[in-house]
């Protein structure tokens, strides 16, 4: 899947500005932004539901919203909804029959998806009856029905409790084994970080930064340093600096606290050295690893 410049707007607002990314085949790529940012917008110009007022995107080596790739696509929207009146196994056959699968076979893959996403004993029940984490499956279920190589997943583990995420997980992993891409946006950026091997974070309908998530951690380890005011405090403050990249700068009373990035957790031993050598009193210091949410955090507060 490529995007070049994919842009939206409605009316006087634009939802996605000039987007371009690249997402290789048989991968997890994670989209990911805070509410209102463009994710689903992007999404439904990729699936076909809405044309881009400029730009181009090709889909499974196809325009983006031509027929035959649209054939290839399972997509879970974010907010949808079924007939409460039909049971979980009708809704499914319906999907069924909308992609075209024979009838001989129907029967089968309605079945292999309920037991998939872990429905295979609630098939014969009513919609009204499920709970919302069985609802997201049976959307998870028709997403998968046709074996599709490319999936779009917009927020998969919405309203599952823990062990319906990690079966989710599981199910992601399986697909991306069997060669499979899936495109997913998620508010759940640790479950994000559990199964992706690369992300685009958007803000403001424009891409802040991409690439796999070893490059977007960049030196995922850092120390937390907390310095005693005095005559050797700035000092100490200029020799951390020397080494390291000062990420984050905070007065405390008459002391300091500094985030300084390392190259391994051991260097946390050269900091406490470092501070000494330079006539620092250290008070604190603490080794930690960059998550995925700290830089999403640090990018959209930017």
């Amino acid at each position: 899947m490529e995007a070049d410049g994919l842009t939206r707007r409605f009316g006087r607002t634009l939802a996605c500005a000039d987007i371009s990314l690249k997402v290789p085949a048989g991968g997890i790529f994670a989209l990911l932004g805070n509410n209102g940012a463009g994710k689903s917008t992007f999404v439904k110009m990729l699936v076909g539901l809405l044309r881009p007022t400029a730009g181009r995107a090709q889909v499974l080596g196809r325009p983006a919203g031509d027929l035959a790739a649209r054939r290839q696509i399972g997509y879970l929207p974010e907010n949808f909804r079924y007939p409460d009146w039909a049971t979980g196994a009708e809704v499914i056959g319906f999907h069924a029959t909308l992609a075209d699968i024979a009838p001989v076979r129907r029967r089968a893959r309605v079945a292999d998806a309920l037991h998939r996403v872990g429905l295979g004993q609630a098939g014969g029940a009513l919609v009204r009856s499920y709970s919302k984490g069985m609802q997201q499956r049976l959307g998870l279920a028709c997403a998968l029905l046709g074996e599709p190589p490319l999936l779009f997943l917009d927020e998969p583990t919405s309203a599952l409790d823990p062990v319906g995420r990690r079966d989710v997980r599981e199910i992601l992993q399986a697909l991306r084994a069997e060669g499979r891409t899936v495109f997913l946006n998620s508010h759940l950026l640790s479950e994000v970080e559990m199964v992706s091997d690369a992300a685009a974070i958007i803000r403001g309908g424009r891409v802040a930064a991409a690439g796999t998530l070893a490059e977007l951690l960049g030196t995922a380890h850092e120390a937390e340093v907390r310095l005693v005011g005095g005559a050797a405090l700035e000092a100490a403050v200029a020799a951390l600096a020397v080494r390291w990249p000062v990420r984050e700068r905070q007065a405390e009373g008459a002391g300091v606290r500094l985030v300084v990035g390392l190259a391994a957790p051991e260097d946390v031993a050269d900091v406490a050295a470092a501070v000494v050598a330079a006539g620092g009193r250290l008070l604190g210091l603490q080794a930690r690893t960059r998550s995925l949410e700290d830089v999403f955090i640090e990018l959209v507060r930017a």
